[in-house]
């Protein structure tokens, strides 16, 4: 595999769970480490970003065309979107003060490909 693309791929896993580290601390009160709940979507995403074939052409999952996050419908009780999409929203416009260059990069990103 090319090594742009695992930087890519590393990269974007460090992010995702950096996004859900800070949701933990924040929504959850866990100082050191993640929560259960936290662990496991954690764990999910970065298994996703593992085996996601779109790798090398695409910006963000949520610009993909092929979700791969389990719904409600696939898989009973287990709704990793909805979770990852809470996490998102809430982490999203809290990165600017804990990795401002990972912001400024992922604005850049989203500028240049839509």
């Amino acid at each position: 595999m090319h090594k742009g693309i695992n930087t890519k791929r590393e990269r974007e896993k460090a992010v995702v769970s950096e996004m859900i580290a800070l949701y933990c601390r924040k929504q959850h009160g866990r100082k050191n480490g993640l929560c259960p709940e936290c662990t496991a979507l954690n764990t999910y995403a970065r298994q996703r970003s593992d085996k996601c074939p779109f790798m090398e052409t695409k910006t963000f999952c949520s610009n993909c065309k092929v979700h791969c996050y389990k719904n409600a419908n696939q898989e009973i009780g287990v709704e990793m979107r909805e979770e990852i999409r809470t996490v998102m929203r809430f982490s999203g416009p809290r990165m600017i003060f804990r990795h401002p260059v990972t912001v400024v990069r992922h604005v850049l990103e989203v500028k240049i490909w839509k």
